[in-house]
């Protein structure tokens, strides 16, 4: 199977609510059916809020918003720092005028961009002009471009009828407690109305202001989206009373992610060597909060200029000196053209994946393992295993293929140099999987992988056949975890 020229799972199950406060739980009756189809038109194109999508369709960020009113202890702004990829850090602010422009060359450039977001290096919300003037700019000339904010909360209240008269309908609110002994030990300080507050009365104001931020997007009708840092030691056995509460009072996505606390980025965590959570840990906690609303495990912890696909990053290719000297191309029946391309091959592949479902009978004492998948989107196994920069994970049960994670790693192959080290980095990467799918892969490296344990299978096809395949060929060897 063969994807569209222009782009780069099993049927994701869909909520049963049209607003925001949809919890993602399963229901029959006939009347969400309507609503149902309502909120997978909302979502189809955006890949944060879809898994299936994020497969298809790319997504931008633009750096408008410098200043914040709160400060994390995970969290440090910097800027020219075009190698490091994680939440606050940009290579270059711009005007909105310049954000525009560079989301109309973008636009034309890149056909499959759906949704545009503004996420900082700031909070967008404590630059209210620079913010919304932006959006201004691009729904006036870009109609079909999902716009997006992500925000501390702190201010979402204020500013609600302005997100709802910009059409803006995905809203992301980072919301690591409703505990706020919890919260002194993760914000710094909170600046609220020109006064400063510290430790428990800081938090419990954030607190306060988030959840009223999170009430008023389920009344405007707004898809909110939840992220959650996971911080070891912190707040990880209490992400689930957080799911508990962000899901009654309307959120409709839950995006528990990892502590990222390098020293060398300066954080607070980071300095004082609060560590973030393993791959184990962190499953462990979005399956405890999956039954009770819809979790997001695709999240790449984007930087604030971030372009292109999820687990691609092409913003070098349109830094201030470039993208100001290029033409705005945007051509609405063009971009329609290629999402018809894309819409048609993602028929296709759902085709594909239920025939394949449909032959498939799950053994008793069916093992459920890991595998490893070489991806460069598509839903497609069609990636090089040494031209991989992140391996997405997935659990295979026999006739279920499930989304677990992706981790990120080194390039392989770099022309002999560090080899070896970024081999073994690999392999311990992805130790817990049973096989790596992928395109092709040379033998050396195959041979190292069979003696860690890991096996190896070639195939350029549908992730859920090829898993499904290995997982059958792994149960009749006699496998059994």
């Amino acid at each position: 199977m063969t994807p569209p020229v222009t782009g780069s799972s099993v049927t994701e199950s869909t909520p049963t609510q049209a607003k925001s406060g949809g919890c993602g739980c399963n229901s029959n009756s006939s009347a969400t059916v309507e609503m149902d189809e309502k909120l997978k038109e909302r979502i189809a194109k955006h890949p944060c809020y879809s898994e299936e999508a994020h497969h298809h369709y790319a997504r931008m960020h633009v750096a408008v918003a410098p200043a914040c009113n709160i400060q994390c202890n995970y969290c440090n702004r910097k800027y020219d720092c075009a190698n490091e990829s994680r939440p606050g850090v940009v290579s270059e602010l711009l005007t909105p005028e310049e954000a525009a422009h560079k989301v109309l060359v973008i636009a034309g450039k890149i056909p499959q961009m759906t949704v545009l977001g503004i996420a900082g290096p700031g909070d967008p919300l404590a630059n209210p002009e620079k913010t919304f003037r932006t959006f201004e700019l691009i729904a006036d000339k870009a109609p079909d471009i999902k716009l997006c904010l992500s925000t501390n909360g702190l201010m979402l209240s204020e500013h609600i009828d302005r997100i709802k008269q910009l059409n803006i309908d995905h809203v992301t609110i980072t919301f690591n407690t409703i505990d706020p002994e919890i919260g002194a030990q993760i914000y710094s300080w909170v600046h609220y109305k020109r006064k400063r507050y510290r430790g428990i009365e800081g938090a419990k104001l954030l607190l306060e202001k988030q959840l009223e931020g999170l009430q008023a997007l389920k009344e405007a009708d707004i898809l909110c989206k939840v992220n959650s840092v996971m911080i070891p030691g912190i707040n990880d056995q209490h992400l689930v009373e957080v799911n508990k509460v962000i899901r009654e009072n309307g959120a409709f996505l839950h995006n528990i992610m990892p502590l990222i606390s390098a020293p060398e980025h300066g954080t607070y965590f980071g300095l004082t060597g609060q560590r973030g959570p393993t791959q184990k840990e962190l499953k462990s906690v979005q399956d405890q909060c999956a039954g009770n609303m819809k979790m997001m495990r695709h999240c790449r912890q984007c930087r604030a200029d971030a372009v292109g696909l999820l687990g691609e990053d092409r913003s070098q290719e349109f830094t201030k000196d470039k993208f100001l000297e290029m033409p705005a191309e945007y051509d609405f029946d063009k971009r329609q053209e290629v999402h018809a391309g894309i819409e048609k091959f993602r028929e296709e592949l759902k085709t594909a994946k239920e025939k394949v479902l449909a032959n498939k009978q799950q053994a008793a004492n069916s093992p459920k393992i890991l595998v490893a998948v070489a991806t460069k989107g598509g839903g497609l196994v069609n990636q090089h295993f040494g031209h991989a920069k992140e391996f997405q994970v997935y659990e295979v049960d026999g006739t279920e293929v499930r989304f677990i994670s992706h981790r990120k790693v080194d390039h392989y192959c770099q022309g002999g140099y560090g080899e070896a080290a970024t081999f073994d980095n690999i392999v311990k990467t992805i130790a817990d999987c049973k096989a790596v799918l992928v395109a092709k892969i040379g033998e050396s490296p195959k041979e190292k992988l069979l003696q860690a344990g890991i096996q190896t299978v070639e195939a350029y096809d549908v992730i859920e056949k090829v898993a499904l395949e290995f997982h059958e060929q792994y149960v009749k060897e006699g496998n059994k975890d």
